[in-house]
C-alpha cells in the first residue's frame, strides 16, 4: 500500500433526525490522520468505520481538527483518551476554543442568539447551548499554519479558509488533487454552499475562503457536510 484518502461517514442522531458528516483519513506507510472526527458519543461509530479497513482508533497517529465545532471536535477528548500518543493538529487561532483556554466562539454566539429567540425556539436554543457546553476541550499538540506542507499522503498543504470561524483551515492533498474542505464547502444536493450560513461567523470572509478552494479546480472535494464532490460535477 502506498496510500488511501478515504471518506468514513458517521451518522449520528441529532433531535429528531439523524445527521452524517464525513471525517476524512489520510493513511499512508508512516501515518494514519483522521481530519475531524465527529460529534460527542461518536467513537463507537468511528471505531466501526475504522474496523471495516481494518484499523483501530489506537493506531491514529494524528488528528487534525479544522476548527472548533462541536461536530468536528465532538469526539477528540475520547480519542485522546484511548490513544495518548496521538498527536492533535490545529491552527494557533483555533487552539485556544479547542482546549477550552477561551470561551468557544460557537458557544458565545449561541449563548447571545438565545437572548432573541422567540419563545417556542427557547427549548431547542436552550439544549444547543447546554450541548455545546458538554464538549470536552483538548490540548493541540502541534500548529498548522498557512502554507504548511505535510508529508501526508505524499503531500498535504495547508490551507488558511476562514469564515466559518476565525482559524478554519482546509487541507490540499496535492497529488491526488483533492481538497478536504471542513465547513468552507458545504454539499447541498450536489451543489458548492456556504455551510450553515445562519452560524457562519464572517460570511464575507467565508464567501472568499470558498472561492478561494474552488479556484484550484480540484478534482474532488471531500466536504465534511455532503460527502465527495468530483469537479466534472461542478
Amino acid at each position: 500500500m502506498e496510500y488511501k484518502i478515504l471518506s468514513l461517514p458517521i451518522t449520528m442522531p441529532f433531535g429528531n433526525t439523524e445527521n452524517t458528516v464525513y471525517p476524512t483519513l489520510l493513511w499512508d506507510k508512516q501515518n494514519i490522520i483522521l481530519v475531524d472526527c465527529g460529534f460527542i458519543g461518536a467513537l463507537p461509530t468511528l471505531e466501526k468505520e475504522l474496523l471495516k479497513h481494518g484499523l483501530s482508533v489506537s493506531q491514529l497517529t494524528g488528528l487534525v481538527l479544522t476548527h472548533h465545532d462541536h461536530d468536528h471536535m465532538g469526539a477528540a477528548a475520547a480519542l485522546k483518551r484511548i490513544n495518548p500518543n496521538m498527536k492533535i493538529y490545529a491552527s494557533a487561532v483555533e487552539a485556544p476554543f479547542i482546549s477550552a483556554q477561551e470561551k468557544p466562539l460557537r458557544l458565545r454566539q449561541a449563548e447571545e442568539m438565545q437572548k432573541t429567540l422567540p419563545p417556542e425556539q427557547q427549548n431547542f436554543g436552550k439544549a444547543f447551548c447546554d450541548m455545546l457546553r458538554r464538549v470536552e476541550p483538548v490540548e493541540v499538540d502541534s500548529f498548522l499554519h498557512d502554507g504548511d506542507h505535510m508529508d501526508w499522503c505524499e503531500g498535504c498543504g495547508i490551507l488558511a479558509t476562514p469564515g466559518h470561524t476565525p482559524g478554519h483551515i482546509s487541507l490540499f492533498m496535492e497529488k491526488d488533487s483533492i481538497i478536504i474542505t471542513g465547513d468552507a464547502i458545504a454539499l447541498e444536493g450536489g451543489k458548492t454552499v456556504i455551510a450553515n450560513p445562519q452560524f457562519t461567523l464572517d460570511i464575507e470572509q467565508a464567501t472568499k475562503s470558498m472561492e478561494k478552494l474552488l479556484s484550484f479546480k480540484a478534482k474532488a472535494y471531500y466536504c465534511y457536510h455532503g460527502g465527495i464532490l468530483i469537479s466534472g460535477n461542478l
